[in-house]
């Protein structure tokens, strides 16, 4: 790897391994991507979600081969995530098992030549993700801080599920259909009906956004309140910026479509945070 791609280690990521004939199949039944578009050395984001269409935890897939699949998840929710796809295995033909203990996950920004390493999966426009196992050494190249990577995925409109947000938000909410996490073309899945329905059936009212505080503050996810012109919001993730300031995503009602309630006043005696709306390398639905 060239000593001038920048290296992030992704400490907070664990490893579910899904092997076994019926893994890609398993799969294709619990999550709101298409499966088939999964190939060995390539990466596919999805979304587990509940009954009511709201997402438990976006998983990062990766293919060893179709029989053995890699999913990437914040170590907070692979206990919970993990028991609650264990209720669906009935009979399938397929091992699930947390195999965090023998993977580290690197994030790899590409050198100057804009090339990510070889043996990494495309993550995003010059990013990759390097998956070895804890008996391998540790990439060469610049060191880079989980703030930075996270930075990056700020900056890119990516979203990401942690305990505090999990089952609080349907997929749409969090922008899963701009960042290729949901296809409306393949079958049924947990949750597939509601987020089918926002889809083909109205506009989603409330979205992800990007905005940076005007102010130091700080703001963890799962954190609410009122935007300045009376909006609620609520964090999805959040970055320390050098002189305080936090960039963030956060879910709110879309500009024009406030609701009567979201009162600019501030009536409960909260104060308003003042923040800048931010573009998205994205176009939103609508």
């Amino acid at each position: 790897m060239s000593e001038s791609a920048a290296i992030c280690p992704l400490d907070d990521l664990g490893t579910l391994r899904f092997n076994g004939p019926d893994a890609q199949k398993f799969l294709q039944g619990q999550l709101s991507n298409d499966l088939a578009r999964l190939a060995p050395g390539s990466m596919l984001r999805a979304g587990l979600h509940n009954a009511q269409g709201r997402t438990l935890a976006l998983l990062w897939l990766i293919a060893r081969s179709q029989d053995d699949i890699l999913a990437l998840l914040p170590r907070e929710l692979l206990s919970p995530i993990a028991a609650q796809l264990r209720r669906y295995l009935l009979r399938a033909r397929l091992r699930l098992r947390d195999e965090s203990a023998q993977y580290r996950v690197y994030g790899i920004r590409a050198d100057e030549h804009g090339q990510p390493p070889p043996d990494g999966v495309l993550y995003g426009p010059g990013r990759a993700l390097l998956i070895q196992s804890v008996l391998e050494a540790a990439p060469s190249g610049e060191p880079m801080s989980r703030e930075q990577w996270r930075a990056l995925d700020i900056a890119a409109g990516l979203p990401q599920v942690y305990a505090a947000t999990s089952a609080q938000f349907v997929a749409q909410m969090l922008n899963l259909d701009c960042v290729d996490a949901v296809s409306f073309n393949k079958g049924c899945y947990t949750g597939q009906e509601v987020i089918a329905r926002a889809h083909y059936r109205g506009r989603v009212k409330r979205r992800m956004q990007r905005f940076e505080s005007a102010t130091a503050l700080t703001l963890a996810p799962g954190d609410g309140g009122r935007l300045e012109d009376g909006r609620a919001f609520r964090v999805i993730d959040s970055v320390l910026r050098e002189d305080g300031r936090r960039e963030f995503l956060a879910v709110a009602t879309l500009p024009g479509m406030a609701r009567e309630s979201e009162d600019p006043g501030g009536a409960d005696g909260t104060p308003n945070l003042r923040a800048t709306a931010l573009e998205l390398p994205y176009r939103l639905p609508g």
